[in-house]
């Protein structure tokens, strides 16, 4: 694809950055020819991949299990070591033809209660029983898709367990039904390092010890269904829980890559499975169980027949190497995204074969059925849920907060010292996965002419360094000038772009300070983004996921592009100036403290309006996805501690934000950031940590002087 941009004119050491991110509502097909973020990212992605292959041997499978589920569980956390007692309640029972539904709780975390229907069939003795997953149907375990396989599964001899999801159902931020648990909801669960996925599949795993906890069901034959949404949960359940021992996802498989280019939930993501893992590995660990794959020929690209092909051969593989050729099945229906009558047949013969052990597999037809109202099926109707619930947000805040008290302040220099250098470390390889392996910068001329030159920032990846505010290079000044010039450079961040209003009045005042200024079009932001990357509160959300299947978060991704920006700079001029100066509006505050943490070259850091706590009790609101980075409070701590990492640097906070995007009182403030305070103290440089109340451009460039 060529090389495009617009002529610079205003900007001095204007960097942009020639990507941006292509996405398109779930369902839709991807853009031909995507752009350039989007086409480095599946290039990262093919080479994270390309040297897996299908395993010859029952050895060669076992030891590539055990790599996927290494690596699924550092995606997802540790799960707890001991679990929590059930108490279980259940709340009502409603009387039909041939079975009874319980409404039932039970919790599954302590204080996390699931919100449950047990259709329980009329029949005597025990059961075996289908754990039923919703997907992004708007009345979760209460809606007429989810309960139709529910009631036919009950009729046919099936107990059946429906379950809502965390976030949706019954279990979202508010007390009604149709509460989406994706985007900026499912993302305060990232910081602390367990996302969603991985605590569906947990809370799954406590659903099955509820199943087994009840005299009518058959503990030794439970199996788990859902679609789309529930089809992933159903795959990762069913490969991490071995007493599921038939799984049917239905219109969710495909493989990994084929998300790359659309948008989907924050809990179909699982942060850098590609590092490890295609799909077909992760369903490999189903085998020898049974497993029914359904696709639909009309579904999403990330879920078409053919994505779900590429999956199947090296899937087939692994059940005949263990024997079970036969125990793997791939059933296609001319359909859209569904869980149709068809497809509900189809799965009552899998579960009769592998739960009943009858008949062949073949689809049973399904008994008349008539669904309910879905209010009438809730636990907690209308508005009496109790106020005090666990909601998805207050349960990360939870855990964060344990993660944060786990870094008390330390008292000593030298350990400050050797813990900051620690922290570092693990913000580089752990939470940004790595920066990448550079080629040697060569500059080419773009556009004709000297206006603008490039440089591969890393492959597939370019930056433009042009001319225009501020003084000139250093090659082009005049002795007597040059002195104040050489005194400081500014990079100035916004994840909206350096177009924005209030962009223009920090350069403007940084120009006013006769300082050279470096606005930076950082990928995927601002005119290298699409109006179609938003889902929700995340504007970014789209480019965002992307990144965090090829496990570098944006917020990696950025920092690494400002040290790259210094890179040129000092390439093209032989030197840098005396004072690098970093400032960052709002998101774009975290970028600049943690470029700032990690590059010992930038000596002036500013954070203006930014977010002072991942730790939140509601859905983010005014962030971005990308800067929500997995396991950043567990391996850094809160944006206080990352700040800390730039001490004695002069860092200025300009106000700041809660999760919610309510700006912070100066006491607030004050206290949000204690644990920076403490360390430029014990430093002997509290000077050098200057916050105030306020984002007034000028008082920001002041306080950096």
């Amino acid at each position: 694809m060529p090389l495009a941009c617009k002529p610079i004119t205003l900007v001095g050491l204007a960097l942009l950055v020639a990507l941006g991110s292509l996405s398109q509502l779930q369902g839709a097909e991807p853009d031909p020819a995507p752009n350039p973020y989007l086409k480095f990212i599946r290039s990262q992605a093919e080479t994270l991949r390309a040297g897996t292959r299908s395993p010859e041997t029952l050895p060669e499978w076992e030891a590539q299990a055990a790599e996927v589920r290494k690596g699924l569980q550092t995606a997802w956390g540790d799960f707890p070591t001991t679990p929590c007692p059930l108490e279980p309640q259940v709340l009502g029972t409603l009387d039909r033809d041939g079975y009874r539904v319980e409404k039932v709780v039970f919790q599954t975390r302590p204080g996390l209660r699931m919100t449950a229907n047990a259709y329980v069939p009329n029949g005597p003795g025990k059961h075996p029983a289908i754990l039923a997953v919703h997907g992004h149907w708007k009345g979760a375990k209460q809606d007429p898709v989810v309960q139709a396989r529910c009631i036919g599964a009950a009729k046919l001899g099936f107990f059946v367990l429906a379950v809502d999801a965390f976030g949706a159902g019954e279990r979202g931020v508010g007390k009604a039904l149709g509460e989406y648990h994706g985007e900026m909801t499912g993302a305060t669960l990232l910081p602390v390092g367990l996302p969603l996925s991985g605590i569906q599949v947990y809370e799954n795993m406590r659903a099955v010890d509820y199943l087994l906890t009840r005299p009518e069901v058959d503990g030794e034959h439970i199996g788990i269904t859902g679609a789309s949404g529930g089809g992933n949960q159903s795959m990762y359940a069913g490969a991490w829980d071995k007493r599921l021992k038939a799984v049917v996802p239905v219109c969710s498989v495909g493989n990994y890559q084929a998300y790359l280019g659309i948008a989907c939930c924050m809990c179909e993501m699982v942060p850098g499975a590609l590092r490890f893992a295609e799909e077909w590995g992760v369903l490999g660990l189903t085998a020898p169980r049974g497993l029914l794959i359904v696709n639909a020929t009309q579904d999403a690209s990330q879920f078409s027949v053919a994505a779900a092909k590429q999956t199947l051969t090296p899937l087939e593989q692994v059940y005949r190497l263990n024997g079970q050729a036969n125990h793997v099945r791939h059933a296609i229906f001319e359909s859209k995204h569904d869980y149709n009558q068809a497809m509900r047949e189809a799965m009552y013969g899998w579960m009769t074969l592998h739960l009943k052990g009858e008949g062949e597999g073949a689809p049973i037809a399904e008994p008349a059925l008539k669904t309910e109202d879905p209010e009438t099926l809730r636990c907690y109707p209308g508005d009496t849920r109790p106020d005090d619930w666990m909601t998805l947000p207050r349960f990360a805040a939870a855990e964060g907060r344990k993660l944060v008290a786990a870094k008390p302040p330390l008292s000593d220099p030298k350990a400050w010292a050797a813990e900051a250098k620690t922290r570092r470390k693990a913000l580089v390889n752990t939470v940004f996965g790595g920066f990448p392996t550079v080629p040697p910068i060569s500059f080419s001329n773009f556009m004709g002419g000297s206006l603008t030159t490039v440089f591969e920032s890393e492959p597939g990846m370019h930056l433009f360094l042009g001319e225009g505010s501020g003084p000139p290079p250093f090659q082009s000044l005049d002795p007597k000038v040059k002195a104040k010039s050489d005194q400081h450079l500014a990079i100035v961040l916004d994840l909206d772009g350096p177009d924005t209003e209030a962009n223009h009045f920090l350069v403007s005042e940084v120009s006013r300070a006769g300082w050279r200024s470096v606005p930076l079009y950082l990928r995927s932001t601002g005119r290298n983004g699409q109006p179609t990357d938003r889902v929700g509160q995340a504007p970014d959300h789209n480019p965002a996921e992307w990144a965090l299947w090829i496990g570098r978060p944006l917020l990696g991704q950025w920092v690494f592009e400002v040290r790259r920006l210094l890179d040129g700079i000092e390439k093209r001029e032989n030197r840098l100036p005396a004072n690098i100066v970093v400032i960052g509006k709002g998101p774009a505050g975290l970028v600049a403290l943690c470029a700032g943490a990690v590059d010992p070259r930038i000596t002036k850091v500013a954070a203006v309006g930014t977010l002072a706590s991942y730790i939140t009790e509601e859905p983010y609101v005014g962030q971005k996805l990308g800067v929500m980075a997995p396991g950043i409070l567990r391996e850094v701590g809160d944006i206080a501690h990352l700040t800390a990492l730039n001490a004695p640097k002069r860092v200025v906070i300009a106000g700041g934000v809660v999760g919610n995007g309510k700006a912070l009182s100066a006491k607030a403030l004050r206290d949000a950031y204690q644990p920076a305070a403490h360390v430029w103290n014990l430093l002997n440089a509290k000077e050098n940590l200057i916050l105030f109340n306020g984002t007034d451009p000028a008082d920001v460039v002041e306080a950096l002087r």
